[in-house]
């Protein structure tokens, strides 16, 4: 499977990428059909419209066409690439919609990202960051931060996109479970459902990753599912058990709570009192 390259030229309107094509049509609502192996996918969004609000439209979708994880990746680049013409004002509008849903608390994902800030010390380190808006968000307010990822297209995507949103970080290409930086980098590791798209040996070793790379602590949620979802690319199941014994896997001080799924938030040093 060849690297996406989300900036790619493409004709206007049009995109398509191995077994996905998205069209743009003015006036369409949304409308998604599979044809053997070939996914046509046909909107009549305006600029507005893109940002995270299309997660859960392309998931409902996503059931109903059995898209795989692969191709949801594709249907969401498609949609955001054939509404706005440039490539990187196209995604700079994505971020900029995507931020303010979220900042302002009407996407479905806010609440973690809120309750995540507020648990952070000092600067970050974020493991599996895909489009890197929480990075982002902490970035705005000034921390120090670093995203991370597996996907070289996705960093360089927001690498190419901070700067439009007058924001600065670093990005790291690499594997949550093997990350290039020393001992102690950041004071917090912070693991956003991220943990649900591996396996529980994966997992474990990212965890302790995490904690390598920590001086204060690591932050990890995982959402609370009775079944994985898998257009989403989630390969296990978390409940309120599996993360306390995680926690205790750790040696350290730890604490796991309910919001929104689930939370697991280990320390290793003394700290102000959770929020």
């Amino acid at each position: 499977m060849t690297e996406l390259d989300a900036l790619a030229p493409s004709p206007d309107g049009v995109w398509a990428h191995e077994n996905v094509v998205v069209r743009h049509l003015p006036g369409l609502e949304f409308d998604a059909a599979r044809t053997g192996s070939t996914v046509q996918v046909c909107h009549g969004l305006t600029s507005a419209g893109i940002g995270e609000r299309l997660v859960p439209m392309v998931t409902a979708h996503a059931r109903h066409v059995g898209l795989s994880q692969r191709e949801f990746e594709l249907v969401l680049v498609g949609i955001v690439r054939t509404t706005v013409a440039d490539p990187v004002d196209a995604w700079a509008t994505y971020y900029r919609n995507s931020l303010d849903e979220l900042l302002s608390g009407t996407a479905d994902f806010a609440p973690v990202h809120e309750r995540a800030e507020n648990l952070i010390v000092g600067s970050v380190l974020d493991l599996g960051s895909c489009f890197g808006f929480f990075p982002l968000r902490l970035a705005m307010e000034g921390h120090s931060v670093t995203a991370t990822d597996l996907s070289a297209g996705t960093m360089r995507l927001l690498a190419t996109v901070a700067p439009h949103l007058g924001v600065t970080l670093d990005t790291v290409v690499c594997d949550a479970a093997n990350v290039p930086v020393a001992d102690g980098s950041a004071d917090t590791v912070t693991a956003l459902h991220l943990l649900e798209h591996v396996d529980a040996e994966t997992g474990s070793r990212i965890v302790e990753e995490a904690l390598r790379i920590a001086r204060t602590r690591v932050v990890v949620a995982v959402p609370f599912e009775t079944e994985t979802t898998a257009c989403h690319g989630h390969v296990r199941t978390f409940d309120e058990a599996s993360l306390v014994e995680l926690g205790r896997s750790s040696g350290r001080a730890f604490r796991t709570f309910e919001h929104h799924g689930g939370w697991l938030v280990i320390d290793k040093a003394p700290t102000p009192q959770l929020v």
